[in-house]
């Protein structure tokens, strides 16, 4: 591997990290940070096709399944979503929403909105 390949695999690793470091573990009571959204129809990580209307969400670590209430802190807004899929793979963000729980938080015309969440019993 000659000097130019590593310093791309050296850069390449950098952002990797940067953008896989959660805000706070994913077995705090609470998290609290950006969130994005994202409507896609294929396959998601869990197995299952992505229903972009349905109350779900990506997130790095949380096991698929998990059922989360998530606070729009700009608005008090919340819904309980569940965790189908893997991501946001962009550096600061700790979840992506469906476009329907964006539509349902009120975030989906801004993009990206402050949040704070929880796991839920069951």
């Amino acid at each position: 591997m000659n000097i130019v390949h590593r310093a791309a695999l050296a850069a390449v690793l950098s952002l990797a990290a940067l953008s896989l470091s959660p805000i706070q573990s994913a077995d705090a009571a609470t998290q609290c940070g950006k969130a994005s959204w994202y409507s896609l129809t294929s396959i998601t990580a869990s197995g299952v096709r992505h229903n972009p209307a349905a109350m779900t969400a990506a997130h790095r670590s949380l096991p698929f399944g998990t059922k989360l209430q998530v606070k729009n802190l700009s608005n008090g807004r919340s819904i309980v979503v569940r965790i189908i899929d893997r991501g946001p793979f962009i550096a600061g963000r700790i979840i992506d929403l469906s476009r329907g729980a964006a539509t349902k938080l009120g975030f989906k015309n801004k993009g990206v909105t402050k949040v704070c969440f929880s796991k839920l019993s069951g």
